[in-house]
């Protein structure tokens, strides 16, 4: 919570970074993240001297002009002068370019590690993150924070180095030309410094204020441009509602934006005025000195030329602390996301699970969420709940079983007992805290992700489908499948025949989460997600409770070709359907309570029987509705 308020402080209010130091942890840190572009670094400071220097010599040359050329009336030397105009811009040009390159070759290459390693690291990370976390937040990692982090290197970092170095050389050639005059002309100075960190600061909270602003009209765009938000916006009747919350997001955006650049002007009107008045003083007290003959006309032109030069950069200087450590905030903010743990990671050694025959062990597992190692996460945008900073209540205790390849086993129980954080526990969504899950006697510890993603298959109560064709999204379960393996899982599955009718046939978009398939399509295109892959293992969610008939009848055929000859758990919410398992697990409250067949458990009279009763009753009151009793799954081993 400290580190969060902090954090939160930092982009309300410039001034919270005031007092603290820079971290040498933060430094390395970002400095290891630079190490594979030091070369690039390396040049781009380079360039960065050079560019300063370059920057001085004009005002040599016109010295040389005034003071010798013209003077003695050298028409070669004027030549000569004009040449080395030319050849100046040229250098400036050049040089110009190749610093933006070096920036660019930096800061793209910084934008692109931290992307791709936010990207890996967020999707290994635990289901319970992504249930409390905004993706709009998780976006703003992605994208707003990473390139503030770019920007801290390559731009607040790069400019401060530029302009210290820039102001070095220039107030050193200054002194060396007339010291007494560049003393002068740092006199207005002070008058400016003041009011310009006022308006710098006030400039930083818009600015912060402005990413605020504009990540939640972003937000809202993001929820609403998708197919679920426009229906419920569309079935409450609350597009005038909806067009009004986002009318006051947009005109914070825009009187931010209106702040902003009128602030912006007042700096560059101050700027200037003092630019002016300075350049007044040399006008003035150094036309007196070359009418005294103190100072040549040469040199008055060209302290003339260079005091323009000095007060952008000791403007930009005056904050150059809060600057650097607004800047690296970014950093911060991307490295919380990488520091969160991934709860579930491969071992150094893990091996593959080879051929496997689809036994399960479930030996005395203890279950529970642990407690987030990062507490400031969860509040990655303001208003969000705070995670638990303590472990979760067990979910599963004392939890074992043992399914023998080409078994089915239900899981049934009152909601919340823990039918599916058992079920997730076989192909690792989560570890165990005490026992073990083991695949073909292998601790699901030992083994690859890979190989217990092969052999494990899921087919979720709402199956997800990405917005791309069907072929796509059968493909993402083996991407080198032909097409005819494609069309024999869809005939499997029984979607063979409607994806034909389709006019792009397996090349038809499904939309933004399958939106464009029926609920019974969904399911079906998931079971041939699975067949695809041939597991050794199924695992269902209850794949027909929501269901019309005629969906459920086509989907129990498919699902008997998923079964066929291979292990099953069913995570079962409507107990007609698994009638017919080899046996049934009764949970409650974490526990397993009963085992047996259904007419073991229905004569035992016990938490099964009453389950079954209370749904039979109320399926019999509604008897005649959209939602049939279910037809009972096979056994795997008879389908076989």
């Amino acid at each position: 919570m400290q580190m969060h308020q902090t954090m939160m402080g930092f982009r309300h209010d410039p001034d919270a970074v005031r007092g603290k130091q820079v971290e040498r942890a933060l430094i390395r840190r970002v400095a290891g993240m630079t190490r594979p572009y030091r070369k690039a670094l390396i040049g781009f400071l380079i360039t960065v001297v050079v560019l300063a220097g370059i920057g001085v010599v004009p005002a040599f040359l016109f010295k040389v002009l005034v003071d010798d050329a013209l003077g003695s009336k050298d028409k070669q030397l004027v030549l000569e002068l004009a040449t080395a105009f030319v050849g100046v811009a040229f250098a400036n040009a050049a040089l110009g370019v190749l610093q933006r390159w070096y920036s660019a070759t930096v800061g793209e290459g910084l934008i692109y590690d931290m992307r791709v390693a936010l990207f890996d690291h967020v999707q290994r990370l635990p289901i319970s993150f992504f249930t409390r976390v905004q993706t709009g937040a998780l976006m703003s990692r992605m994208n707003g924070d990473v390139v503030g982090a770019q920007q801290a290197v390559t731009n607040t970092i790069g400019t401060v180095v530029q302009n210290i170095i820039t102001l070095a050389i220039t107030l050193s050639v200054m002194f060396t030309l007339e010291w007494r005059l560049t003393l002068l002309t740092l006199v207005a100075l002070p008058a400016f410094i003041v009011p310009a960190r006022r308006i710098g600061r006030k400039l930083q909270v818009i600015t912060r204020d402005g990413f605020m602003v504009n990540a939640s009209m972003s937000n809202t765009i993001a929820e609403r441009f998708n197919v679920a938000g426009a229906l419920v916006v569309k079935l409450f009747g609350r597009q005038d509602r909806e067009r009004d919350e986002f009318a006051i997001r947009a005109a914070q955006v825009r009187d931010i934006g209106v702040g902003s650049a009128m602030y912006t002007r007042l700096l560059m009107v101050a700027l200037g005025f003092v630019a002016a008045v300075g350049t007044a003083i040399v006008y003035f007290v150094g036309g007196r000195m070359v009418i005294d003959r103190t100072i040549s006309i040469g040199t008055l032109v060209a302290l003339t030329l260079l005091v323009s030069q000095i007060y952008q950069p000791l403007t930009q200087l005056t904050n150059a602390r809060v600057d650097v450590l607004t800047a690296l905030v970014s950093f911060e903010r991307v490295f919380e996301v990488l520091d969160f743990p991934a709860l579930v990671a491969e071992k150094p050694g893990a091996y593959d699970l080879i051929e496997p025959t689809g036994r399960i062990e479930i030996d005395h597992v203890w279950f529970r969420h642990p407690a987030p190692a990062v507490s400031s996460l969860p509040s990655l945008e303001e208003g969000m709940p705070e995670l638990e900073t303590e472990p979760s209540d067990w979910i599963l205790r004392e939890v074992s079983l043992t399914v023998e390849p080409g078994e089915l086993v239900a899981l049934v129980g009152p909601s919340g007992a823990g039918k599916t954080t058992t079920a997730m526990l076989i192909p690792r969504i989560a570890d165990v805290e005490q026992g073990a899950v083991r695949l073909d006697g292998h601790d699901v510890r030992d083994l690859t992700l890979s190989s217990i993603g092969d052999a494990v298959g899921f087919v979720m109560q709402d199956p997800h489908l990405f917005h791309d064709t069907i072929r796509a999204n059968l493909r993402y379960a083996k991407p080198d499948a032909t097409d005819a393996e494609l069309v024999a899982a869809c005939r499997a599955a029984r979607i063979h025949d409607q994806i034909a009718t389709l006019p792009d046939g397996y090349d038809t978009i499904v939309g933004e989460r399958g939106y464009r398939m029926s609920g019974g399509e969904k399911q079906r295109l998931a079971i041939a997600r699975v067949l695809l892959k041939q597991p050794a293992i199924v695992i269902l969610d209850e794949a027909t409770s929501h269901l019309d008939s005629e969906s459920e009848s086509a989907i129990q055929r498919a699902l008997d070709a998923a079964l066929s000859g291979r292990t099953a758990i069913v995570i079962a919410h409507r107990l007609s359907t698994i009638m017919n398992a080899d046996r049934i697990l009764v949970l409650d409250n974490g526990e397993v309570v009963e085992t047996g067949t259904h007419e073991m458990l229905l004569a035992r009279g016990g938490l099964y029987a009453d389950l079954y009763r209370t749904q039979l009753d109320r399926e019999t009151a509604h008897e005649g509705d959209d939602h049939p009793a279910g037809e009972p799954l096979p056994r795997a081993a008879e389908s076989a």
